[in-house]
């Protein structure tokens, strides 16, 4: 079955909590503090294997959680650290951001691997508190929460050649004829619902990867028919052939189809129509094939058009080997790097993966509930509540100190906060003490 778009929930794991703890040995005086961190939680990375082709491994399991870090231990040992969760995808995978729409990723070699969601770094032990002032602190932190979201992943076909025409004019029989692959073939338009993909071997031992994509109508751009759920995969083929039915089956006129297709691939992405083409004309032993070819030829010229036309016959197999020489010349003239040039202006695309500085986030907003206590809101501040260990005075009282070098006492205050009132954050309610 061909999945090429799925969505997802991940999220990376939480850091193991710091611990509290003392060095009490018979012969070892002053032992002091010997509390361990807590270790990272394990992060979600993508990885593209070249050996996958559609989301198959995703339509049922949709939620991914990776593994928490070990809690810190005793005598100054560490937890451990989780592996990292890694979710394995095919070339021409995009990760967006569902929420925000945001392209995370673009994925198209073998072994590229991108980091999605970070792991939660592992809470400190009493050991990291210790000074001169404070050599037995009885503070340890929480490990900081992992990242979740909730993201969309998208597939683009990598084939060397796609190819595109209105349904039925000879596109699978085509691919099926020059390859191994065994689309479905039937006399009724939208035979083909998904891409096929097959691998084409030339005379001369040249071989490339084709794609036979869904038949598209007048409108695709728009949504119209199969619509743009397969225009998205012709962006990652180098080479678009162009399959025209010249027995202009069903009253059909060849040079309005050629017209409307192009046109159609121009409104997707008007970069398309810069990729090599081969127009190829189909179905050349049909009675009228000829006459309607010297009547499109015709109608090329009369528009200015000086291209050229490989007359070929899926059905007989006519002319088919100059046509995949034909093809097999373009690639190896096509520079590869053109593919990326050509999308480069979709603002919606990173054809690399991007990690950027994210500076820490101490803002925050104040509202109230039904109840009328203040709600205290924010990622600074709630990263900061979660990894407090309340029950623990010294632990609460750095919490306190936290609040007030943010600067969240005085805003409480600026939004009349008075003593006794409840202020909440999260889960949590405090009483405001002035």
């Amino acid at each position: 079955m061909f999945i090429d778009e799925v969505k997802i929930y991940v999220r990376s794991g939480d850091g193991g909590n710091g611990l509290v703890a003392f060095r009490r040995e018979k012969y070892v005086p002053k032992g002091g503090p010997a509390g361990g961190d807590g270790g990272r939680g394990a992060n979600v990375i993508f990885k593209v294997d070249e050996g996958l082709r559609t989301f198959m491994d995703y339509r049922y399991q949709k939620k991914f959680i990776a593994p928490n870090g070990e809690n810190g231990m005793s005598k100054g040992m560490h937890g451990r650290k989780s592996k990292d969760l890694y979710l394995i995808v095919p070339p021409g995978t995009v990760i967006k951001d569902t929420d925000t729409g945001e392209v995370l990723g673009d994925l198209t070699q073998h072994n590229q691997e991108v980091l999605i969601a970070r792991g939660g770094r592992g809470g400190r032990g009493n050991c990291r508190f210790a000074t001169p002032s404070n050599p037995a602190p009885e503070i340890a932190e929480n490990g900081e929460p992992g990242e979740e979201r909730n993201l969309t992943l998208e597939l683009k076909l990598m084939a060397d050649v796609g190819l595109v025409g209105f349904p039925s004019v000879g596109k699978s029989t085509l691919l099926s004829i020059t390859s191994k692959a065994k689309p479905k073939i039937a006399e009724y338009h939208f035979t083909t619902l998904v891409p096929n993909l097959g691998v084409v071997e030339t005379k001369d031992h040249k071989s490339f990867v084709m794609a036979d994509l869904p038949g598209l109508i007048e409108g695709a751009s728009q949504g119209v028919g199969l619509g743009h759920q397969f225009l998205r995969h012709i962006e990652r083929t180098k080479v678009i052939v162009h399959v025209i039915d010249m027995s202009a089956t069903d009253g059909r006129n060849p040079y309005e189809d050629y017209k409307i297709i192009n046109a159609e691939l121009e409104n997707y992405n008007m970069r398309l129509l810069e990729r090599p083409q081969v127009v190829v004309a189909n179905k050349m032993d049909m009675p009228d094939s000829k006459e309607n070819l010297e009547k499109f030829k015709k109608d090329l010229k009369e528009n200015g058009e000086d291209i050229e036309i490989v007359e070929i016959s899926a059905f007989t197999r006519e002319n088919i080997d100059n046509l995949l020489y034909k093809v097999s010349d373009i690639l190896e003239n096509t520079d590869p790097s053109l593919l990326y040039e050509l999308n480069a202006e979709d603002e919606n695309m990173e054809n690399r993966v991007l990690y950027k500085h994210k500076p820490k986030d101490e803002t925050f907003t104040i509202t109230r509930d039904d109840t009328g206590a203040y709600v205290v809101s924010g990622a600074g501040i709630e990263r900061a509540f979660l990894m407090t260990d309340f029950n623990r005075d010294a632990s609460v009282r750095r919490f306190a100190q936290q609040m007030r070098s943010m600067g969240v006492d005085d805003a409480l205050r600026a939004r009349g906060c008075s003593n006794g009132d409840t202020v909440k954050i999260l889960k949590g309610e405090f009483e405001f003490v002035e």
